[in-house]
């Protein structure tokens, strides 16, 4: 699909229904999760840093848009980019920024309301909601039918108020927000009341860890987008971890047991690429 048709089935998806985004951080990964079948894909800000060597929001804005445009190049169903803060603080500058990540060919992109300041760890209210507006204004101008979603993280970084992230998430609907998003959110009540606080907008949930919520729980409580985050690439560091200091503490390989197999990772890849143009 071309840029623009990403894009059309992207806001499609969003329409009605539910349906789970989940966030590769190579173009191995993302090749594979396109080829099980999801229909749309999310990058991951700290599952892409942590595989170049950085913490989470410590790579240039530069480093992300080519990790955006490789992804996008490399598949060929939707991809929403986690643009983190828009790399910028004042709205004009991280609105240009936003211009720029349009051009990486993404079909969607989300704005936070976190600082990154762990004494000010959120935007004021009336900059988060100016910041949106830029955002949003960008979009109409260059954004070629890019979805926006935003988010306000205040349950991620230690402000876990409900009212101040439901007038948060409206604020951000009337300025122009497509679809809303409280990562952070671990519970059915919190969940289902952010939904309908916001409804008729559609909302993202994450599941960022093994919370007891299937995909049907999820859509049963309004939920129509469901991103994992970081977690597939946690749990692949995981798998790393374990082996790796069973090898250099007891010196076992006990944990290569679990170990995807080389003949079937061949086997997916090169047929994968059959099917490219």
């Amino acid at each position: 699909m071309s840029p623009a048709d990403k894009r059309r089935t992207f806001r499609a998806l969003h329409q009605s229904g539910c349906f789970v985004i989940p966030n590769p951080w190579n173009v191995g990964s993302a090749r594979y999760l396109q080829g099980l079948g999801f229909k749309a894909l999310a990058t991951t800000s700290s599952g892409y840093a942590h595989s170049e060597g950085f913490a989470d929001g410590e790579q240039s804005c530069e480093q992300v848009l080519a990790h955006f445009r490789e992804i996008a190049a490399a598949t060929d169903i939707p991809l929403n980019a986690d643009f983190e803060g828009g790399f910028a603080d004042d709205p004009d500058q991280m609105a240009g920024n936003v211009t720029r990540c349009v051009a990486t060919g993404v079909a969607g992109l989300s704005i936070e309301d976190s600082t990154g300041d762990k004494d000010q760890p959120l935007y004021d209210f009336d900059l988060a909601v100016a910041r949106l507006r830029a955002a949003r204004a960008a979009l109409d101008r260059d954004g070629g039918g890019v979805l926006l979603t935003a988010r306000t993280e205040g349950f991620l970084v230690g402000r876990p108020d409900l009212d101040e992230t439901i007038r948060r998430l409206k604020a951000f609907a009337a300025a122009g927000a497509d679809c809303l998003y409280a990562p952070g959110l671990r519970t059915p009540d919190l969940i289902g009341a952010v939904i309908r606080a916001v409804a008729p907008k559609p909302v993202n949930v994450i599941m960022s860890g093994a919370l007891g919520l299937t995909v049907a729980d999820l859509a049963g409580l309004g939920a129509r987008r469901i991103s994992v985050g970081s977690a597939l690439a946690r749990v692949a560091w995981g798998a790393v971890l374990r082996a790796a200091k069973e090898i250099a503490g007891p010196g076992r390989f006990d944990a290569f047991a679990g170990a995807a197999p080389h003949a079937e990772l061949n086997a997916f890849f090169r047929d994968d690429m059959t099917k490219r143009p």
